[in-house]
């Protein structure tokens, strides 16, 4: 079961991914944020089925890991579920935009890098729970391993105010920003995929 869990987390994370980048190609935003949201419903079950097969010595990563996948869960699915269903369906004053919109560049906007600083940190901390015996696994550590480097960038640049409502060039960067994510995690989803497969519950 722990198998089959990691095959099928990784198989709707990956969809999710493409899905997401294709929306964004198109500049559809209800199916970015419902990509969005079905990324997080992959990752965690993933991140799960990683922390399943750790052995004792490195439980306190895989426990780790899905902690902070948990959090990134929470906090992506709260900003994407908020844009599908408050932000396009009523009539809000431009104060409460400002803070509720994610084009907007606000406080979900800065919510969501949040999210996705934990869920760099979730790979990076999992990354030391897979065995990487045969090179496949050992690229999939690297890449997660990397993955987590992501987390300084995502928690530090609100604070610097990169991203400002109403800046010149900002969709563009942002989007460009994105579609190179979706680039490499990816693969990190097709490597998981193939790691599961080799798995015996």
């Amino acid at each position: 079961m722990n198998r089959n869990l990691g095959m099928y987390s990784s198989a709707v994370t990956f969809i999710s991914v493409l899905g997401f980048s294709i929306s964004m190609l198109f500049a559809n935003d209800i199916g970015s944020y419902l990509s969005g949201c079905f990324i997080a419903f992959g990752f965690l079950p993933m991140i799960c089925a990683f922390a399943a097969y750790g052995k004792t010595e490195e439980k306190s990563f895989g426990y780790t890991a899905v902690a902070f996948a948990s959090v990134y869960t929470a906090m992506v699915l709260t900003v994407y579920f908020a844009q599908l269903t408050t932000v396009r369906m009523f009539s809000l004053e431009e104060q409460t935009l400002n803070l509720l919109d994610f084009k907007r560049f606000g406080l979900f906007f800065n919510y969501d890098l949040l999210g996705y600083c934990f869920m760099s940190l979730s790979t990076f901390f999992i990354s030391f729970v897979i065995k990487s015996g045969r090179k496949a696994d050992q690229i999939l550590k690297i890449l997660l391993r990397i993955h987590g480097v992501f987390a300084v960038s995502c928690f530090i640049a609100p604070m610097l105010g990169l991203f400002k409502p109403g800046m010149t060039g900002g969709d563009l960067a942002g989007t460009l920003i994105l579609e190179a994510w979706c680039l490499y995690f990816l693969p990190v989803c097709i490597l998981s995929f193939m790691h599961f497969k080799r798995k015996k519950d």
